[in-house]
């Protein structure tokens, strides 16, 4: 896979949630990213990757999934990692690099709307604690963008902190402090299974876990045949 240009397709108009990621980027690996982790991690293991495939992921943070990607691909695999946060994408690269793995893992500062790749370019798009961030048309467009993008049959991983269930003092405190502080506490609890049928994708596989107390949703999915 040819590597687009890193810059490629960021607005001019960076919004303050790349702005806050480029602050957050030289402690992220060490404060957020741990607890994060495990859930991410079972988030990969649901995507299956097998040698060869090409994957995608959105909101590729400081590129922890990426590496296992990369390792996961093989020699004849592509990884992609899109992130709007040059910081983020900074600390992604340089992962990437001592890891020996960039000749098959690319990190581009990208919009997840508008995406320099062909249509049915990939076998599986990834995604963690990052549709939480996005809102109405946003993530009708960020979901639509990876229908185009999935081969037929892929498959499209998504790890976010649920909505449903039981509102517990965990749920109800971090909603509070999302309202709050939304630039602090920015990703907000979403139903990811209404948003995925909602935007045309069958949901094939689900599972749970907590971080921090809190609900977070692993859910596979494939595009509905047209």
């Amino acid at each position: 896979m040819t590597a687009p240009p890193s810059h490629a397709k960021r607005s001019p108009d960076v919004p303050p949630v790349a702005v806050n990621y480029d602050r957050m980027s030289r402690w992220y690996d060490w404060l957020a990213a741990p607890a994060e982790w495990p859930a991410v991690s079972a988030g990969v293991r649901m995507a299956a990757l097998a040698d060869g495939e090409r994957v995608l992921e959105l909101g590729s943070g400081v590129g922890r999934a990426l590496e296992q990607f990369g390792h996961a691909a093989g020699a004849s695999g592509a990884v992609v990692g899109v992130d709007l946060s040059t910081g983020m994408n900074r600390r992604a690269r340089g992962r990437i690099a001592n890891a020996g793995l960039s000749e098959r893992v690319i990190v581009i500062d990208g919009d997840a709307e508008n995406l320099p790749y062909d249509d049915d370019t990939f076998d599986a798009v990834f995604m963690s604690f990052f549709l939480e961030l996005l809102y109405g048309d946003k993530t009708r467009r960020v979901l639509a963008e990876c229908r185009r993008l999935l081969k037929p049959g892929g498959r499209l991983v998504v790890v976010a902190i649920s909505a449903d269930g039981a509102p517990t003092i965990a749920l109800r405190l971090y909603r509070w402090a999302h309202r709050k502080f939304p630039a602090l506490v920015d990703c907000r609890p979403i139903d990811v299974e209404s948003a995925l049928e909602g935007a045309g994708f069958s949901v094939e596989k689900s599972e749970r876990m907590q971080m921090w107390r809190l609900p977070v949703a692993l859910v596979a999915a494939r595009p509905k045949a047209p």
